[in-house]
């Protein structure tokens, strides 16, 4: 059993920064692909940003790219979600998520095994 707690969600301007920790349990967090999902009210879940388990791999959505950065500390069992430039847009729920499974990036929601519980941000015009 893996438990993924998020945390640094919270109210900002448009154009602010706000930086998502995601604390995992267990010890072969090292092994682990990891993601970054995002949902918005009356909308589906959506890929954000994922992270392989050495750092060598990344992906962002289209929508992130270049305002986002994914990275991870193995030593301290978390990854993070640097976010910059945030616009009204980004508002939404998000949650980080694990593949226990497989230790490479994956931008399908379906690839992961365990979610966190989210962390809501919100983001004024």
């Amino acid at each position: 059993q893996v438990q993924l707690v998020e945390s640094g969600g919270g109210l900002v301007q448009a154009g602010d920064s706000l930086r998502l920790s995601c604390l995992a349990s267990g010890r072969t967090f090292s092994t682990y692909g990891m993601g970054w999902f995002r949902q918005a009210p009356g909308k589906e879940r959506e890929f954000v940003a994922t992270i392989s388990w050495s750092s060598s791999n990344t992906a962002y959505a289209d929508s992130v790219k270049g305002r986002f950065t994914i990275s991870r500390d193995n030593a301290k069992n978390t990854v993070y979600l640097q976010m910059n430039t945030l616009k009204p847009e980004d508002t939404a729920i998000y949650y980080c998520a694990a593949r226990v499974y497989g230790g490479s990036a994956s931008s399908t929601w379906s690839a992961y095994n365990y979610w966190g519980q989210g962390t809501q941000v919100t983001v004024s015009s």
